[in-house]
């Protein structure tokens, strides 16, 4: 949810809880009001009647309520001194509604040539259910009236107030560190987001500085290794085609070289992992990876033959990619190089592509691989010594690279290896 769309909705709450306790208030506050007013109004009447009975005697004969708003009864002495002014509300019939109506009633007492009378005084009452109503559709107005007009004040004023924000939010998407991007320079004079903006420059600085370092380590580190290996390689490639050497010095250099070339590989390997990590990989083309899998079972015929290996290709639809040629042909090289020397003699690899997924399957020893291990550096099988236990995580850098899924599965008998191309995909 927006940043915009959530302060609507806090806003939105509060106004909703406000205006929900102000109605209550502002409904009781006015019933009161509207009592006092109609007793008020009810007073008076007491008043002008009383004065009216003095000029008119004839009003003591109104002994009910009839079409008046009061009546005239005799009472005692003792009983009309008793009497102080009331207030109540009750129900009484009216004819011109033809229904109970609520009223509200005033209980009084007078004296006129030494006779006391007893006097009540009605006045109409605003029906309760109505003014619940009317209170209520007042409040729902209220409220759509101010939430309308936060969303107004939303997406014009607040809009234009967080317009740096979002500027920076859009530079820090879309930067890449192996741009030669110029720093963020949004013209704003908000105090935070000033600040905000020193703090984006400040950090993207240091993570520049931080790549180019990393960057030149590993290309330093690639030249200053295999130059010194490649040389130790060959001058031990010469010392072995010398013809007074021993028999045993002979093997004891030929596994010196044979060390000396996994080491050089596992050199390159760790430099590519580095620079897969280091996102040094930005040349994106179209690949179709269904093409890289003929390929490798190409390359790997002689040894597929000499294991009595079968290699099967099945192909759904054709998987097309947009991603660096490079990671690609190493992703499936290795997941292919592991199928096979991983293999047992006359067992079978299954290569599977779909719309978005290439799948690779190999017999197994029966013996399932920790899942949690296998796409960490440096983990292998025992018995492997030849191995540098990194091509796994180097397929695993690779799919991080670039947000997609790698997954393992033992189904029987059989290790199997997918990959989820969605996040990379060429349109179709």
């Amino acid at each position: 949810m927006k940043l915009l769309n959530i302060s609507l909705l806090y806003l939105s709450f509060a106004f909703f809880v406000i205006i929900g306790i102000w109605s209550l208030i502002f409904y009781y506050n006015l019933k009161d009001e509207i009592r006092d007013s109609i007793d008020d109004g009810l007073d008076n009447n007491r008043i002008l009647i009383i004065q009216k009975v003095h000029t008119d005697s004839t009003l003591l004969l109104q002994k009910e309520f009839g079409g008046n708003n009061f009546k005239i009864y005799p009472t005692s002495k003792q009983t009309a001194l008793q009497v102080k002014d009331t207030y109540k509300d009750t129900l009484m019939y009216r004819l011109n509604e033809n229904d109970l109506e609520p009223v509200r009633i005033l209980h009084t007492a007078f004296e006129y040539e030494n006779k006391y009378y007893g006097l009540h005084i009605i006045s109409s009452l605003v029906e309760e259910d109505d003014l619940i109503e009317d209170s209520f559709w007042s409040v729902v107005w209220l409220f759509v009236i101010l939430v309308g007009s936060i969303i107004v004040i939303n997406n014009v004023v607040l809009r234009k107030v967080w317009h740096p924000f979002y500027d920076i939010l859009s530079y820090l998407k879309t930067y890449r560190l192996d741009a030669q991007a110029s720093p963020i320079n949004i013209s704003t004079n908000t105090k935070e987001f000033i600040e905000l903006q020193k703090a984006s420059n400040a950090l993207i600085r240091h993570a520049t500085e931080a790549y180019t370092s990393q960057k030149q380590f590993t290309e330093n580190a690639s030249h200053e290794l295999q130059t010194p290996l490649a040389i130790i390689i060959n001058k031990l490639e010469l010392l072995l085609e010398s013809e007074d050497l021993k028999h045993a010095d002979a093997q004891a250099i030929a596994s010196i070289i044979k060390i000396a070339d996994r080491l050089t590989q596992l050199n390159k390997s760790l430099l590519l992992l580095a620079k897969i990590e280091n996102k040094q990989f930005t040349n994106t083309k179209a690949i179709i990876i269904n093409e890289l899998g003929h390929q490798y079972k190409s390359n790997f015929e002689e040894f597929t033959y000499y294991k009595e290996i079968d290699i099967n290709i099945e192909e759904v639809e054709l998987l097309k990619v947009n991603m660096d040629p490079t990671l690609a042909e190493i992703l499936i090289l290795n997941l292919t190089k592991n199928a096979v020397f991983h293999n047992v003699k006359g067992g079978q690899i299954k290569m599977y592509f779909t719309r978005q997924e290439f799948r690779i399957c190999n017999t197994s020893n029966g013996i399932p691989l920790y899942a949690e291990k296998i796409f960490k550096r440096f983990t292998k099988e025992a018995k492997k010594t030849d191995s540098t236990g990194i091509g796994l995580a180097l397929c695993k850098a690779i799919c991080d690279f670039y947000d997609m899924h790698l997954s393992y599965e033992f189904s029987q008998n059989e290790h199997c290896f997918s990959v989820n191309f969605k996040k990379i995909m060429e349109p179709q």
